[in-house]
């Protein structure tokens, strides 16, 4: 049952974000009720989320950063 809750959470969600946020629950790096047990579908589902929000953050600012030309 906890499988089908985790796989409905992360069906639209990208592999990158998927891992980032199983690695953040791993490392400990969530703050969630209790670190003892194992997250949610709903808390996997919101760290997904925030990770993609993260992702796409880096991405827009990456395109507005300057790119400084070398010159010889």
């Amino acid at each position: 049952m906890q499988m089908r809750g985790y796989l409905g959470a992360v069906r639209d969600a990208e592999l990158a974000d998927l891992q980032a946020a199983i690695q953040r629950f791993v490392r400990g790096e969530v703050r969630t009720g209790n670190a003892q047990f194992c997250p949610s579908s709903a808390q996997l589902c919101i760290e997904v989320r925030e990770r993609r929000v993260m992702r796409e953050l880096m991405a827009k600012r990456a395109m507005q950063v300057p790119v400084k030309q070398a010159t010889g």
